[in-house]
């Protein structure tokens, strides 16, 4: 069984972000506590490491893996152009529960599914899943489960569903409320909320100070 490391201690915090950043350069999964529910995660830009990302998960590429980044000036290489209304969204509830949909830049060579030449970012507020993607750069990364499975809210919980398909195991105790991020798609004229979640509809057009469609 994959090591799990308890990042509540201090020396165990230490090996098992080391660990967890080894397995992500070797294009290896791991799990990793974020704001909302438990992560399964991989080096983004590597298509071998998504496809066993996907293949841990038995979940198919017509639902395209979202990337998870640790600073806001991370957005500015991932995407063509980032437009007045993702920085205003970054500044107002980054890191946190708000993902935005983005053309990615072209030169990127990334395979997170059938993204159809977008990208989903969110910078999440969690201090373990930030200090990991410091080290090792953008993250693909989805729910620790089975699709069609209940999300993981604790590493037990991840643990038993994707067992030794994932090379590290980081503890940072039991999440929060299982509330998915609100996304907002920016990819056309005007934003477009896709799905509502922890930032709420009236949040988002409060700071874009415009009414905005949802889908």
């Amino acid at each position: 069984m994959a090591p799990t490391y308890d990042c509540a201690d201090p020396d165990s915090r230490i090996e098992g972000l080391s660990a967890a950043a080894r397995a992500v350069r070797a294009e290896r999964l791991v799990v990793l506590p974020t704001d909302t529910v438990y992560g399964l995660g991989c080096d983004a830009f590597s298509g071998a490491a998504v496809k066993g990302l996907l293949a841990a998960k038995n979940r198919g590429p017509d639902m395209p893996v979202s990337v998870l980044v640790g600073s806001w000036s991370t957005i500015d290489g991932l995407v063509l152009g980032v437009p007045n209304a993702a920085r205003e969204l970054i500044e107002a509830f980054w890191p946190g529960g708000l993902s935005l949909v983005l053309p990615h830049a072209p030169s990127l060579s990334w395979d997170l599914g059938s993204s159809r030449g977008t990208v989903m970012l969110r910078m999440p507020l969690h201090p373990v899943a930030l200090e990991l993607l410091r080290d090792v750069g953008p993250m693909a990364v989805s729910s620790a489960n089975i699709s069609g499975s209940p999300p993981a809210t604790t590493v037990a919980g991840a643990e038993s569903q994707l067992g030794d398909s994932v090379a590290a195991y980081l503890d940072g105790g039991e999440s929060g409320e299982p509330v998915a991020s609100t996304i907002v798609d920016l990819t056309g004229d005007e934003p477009r909320i896709l799905r509502e979640g922890a930032v709420t509809t009236a949040e988002v057009t409060e700071v874009l100070g415009r009414d905005v469609r949802t889908a």
